[in-house]
């Protein structure tokens, strides 16, 4: 084993727990002895010199006493002079893995950076390692992950994006996208079979819908229960694929869909068409497709909630004395009326003319910005009729 725990991670005396962890776990996958340019002998320092250094008391040891600590009863690897020769004990039916040969009362009792175990009724054994998860480890080694399970997957879903006027936000708009996306296949119905064809037992998994695969590793001997590649997990294949979709159940087709966008939607909300994206293996329910709408900025209008916000501009005569203004509107043009004294910033609300709700209870409303414009040159005359009503209003 290691001479010296800090050459064996490559770091100094002084390196911090996550500068420690970070470089075992580098190291631990490179050298792991189950992938291509391992070195077991390698592997095994590492993780002796990581459990000292990962434990404050024992790294603490460690610093005062050098090469004489002992990391722990005769064993660096179970406290009890047991190795990983010992490895014994089995997942439950459901977590693919088979050990052989290791007591997990001594496996269990690290408790600090060593090996450590859980159990599932449902996922089985989760092992991990020096605080990380073996899975990690592991999975380069057999090249997947967990087992997916037998049922046939629904399909996946699609997102789109669709853009639309202002006005089209406030009245509702329609639109039309062409996909090209998966669909059950026509002839076959999804089963992938050829009409008239039966289902046969599957070769490569003899009807267990799932395939076992093996490799040696330092522990010993691993399992590990992945879904069939060749029937998806179903236990039966076509004895004659179809012809049009080779035996998949989906064949790809441009499809043309129209999409209703309801009035009052808001920019970036998103619509959910279900059953309108991929197709499903094996006959499996299609997934959804999400069309997000964007509505593009106005001119002269803005949204608040509910509300439209404009706003308009006023001779200065108009806001002493009072009259009316045409004004624009998303539901049409309208004659608004400027009571006389209005001052510049005052706001007019117009029922009912704003955003519809989408549950289509109530409308909002247009609120009316009044901007007086101020006039910038001035006859002498003018100057002295606004003085004399300057002195008047006094």
């Amino acid at each position: 084993m290691a001479n010296d725990y800090y050459n064996a991670l490559g770091v100094g005396k002084g390196a911090s727990d996550d500068e420690i962890k970070k470089a075992y776990r580098k190291l631990a996958h490179k050298y792991h002895p189950d992938k291509a340019g391992g070195d077991e002998k390698k592997f095994k320092e590492i993780n002796e010199a990581y459990q000292v250094l990962s434990d404050k008391a024992k790294r603490s040891q460690y610093d005062q006493f050098g090469q004489t600590f002992s990391a722990g009863g005769g064993s660096a690897y179970g406290g009890q002079g047991r190795g990983f020769s010992d490895f014994s004990s089995k997942g439950g039916p459901a977590s693919g893995w088979d050990f052989s040969g290791f007591d997990f009362g001594n496996f269990s009792r690290q408790n600090n950076g060593g090996f450590s175990a859980k159990g599932g009724p449902a996922s089985g054994w989760e092992f991990q390692f020096g605080g990380d998860d073996l899975g990690d480890i592991f999975g380069s080694v057999f090249g997947g992950g967990r087992s997916r399970g037998g049922r046939a997957r629904r399909g996946q879903d699609i997102q789109v994006d669709a853009e639309i006027d202002f006005s089209e936000m406030v009245h509702g708009a329609e639109r039309e996208i062409n996909l090209r996306r998966s669909v059950k296949c026509n002839r076959c119905g999804g089963t992938g079979a050829e009409p008239g064809a039966g289902m046969k037992t599957c070769p490569t998994c003899q009807g267990a819908g799932q395939v076992q695969k093996t490799a040696r590793g330092l522990f010993g001997m691993f399992s590990q229960v992945s879904v069939c590649p060749e029937c998806e997990g179903a236990g039966k294949i076509p004895e004659k694929k179809c012809s049009q979709c080779g035996g998949d159940g989906r064949v790809k087709e441009n499809e043309n869909i129209k999409i209703k966008i309801p009035a009052g939607i808001s920019n970036g909300q998103t619509i959910s068409l279900e059953g309108k994206g991929e197709a499903g293996e094996k006959g499996a329910p299609a997934g959804n497709l999400y069309v997000v709408v964007h509505v593009k900025p106005h001119s002269k209008f803005t949204r608040n909630g509910l509300d439209i916000l404009s706003a308009e501009h006023i001779s200065f005569s108009m806001a002493a004395l009072g009259g009316e203004i045409e004004i624009e509107t998303l539901h049409g043009k309208l004659i608004l009326k400027i009571p006389a004294g209005t001052q510049s910033g005052e706001t007019f609300r117009i029922r009912g003319k704003g955003v519809p709700e989408l549950s289509g209870r109530g409308v909002g409303d247009h609120l009316v910005k009044i901007i007086v414009r101020v006039p910038q040159r001035l006859t002498r005359e003018q100057k002295r009729i606004i003085e004399e009503l300057g002195k008047n209003m006094l």
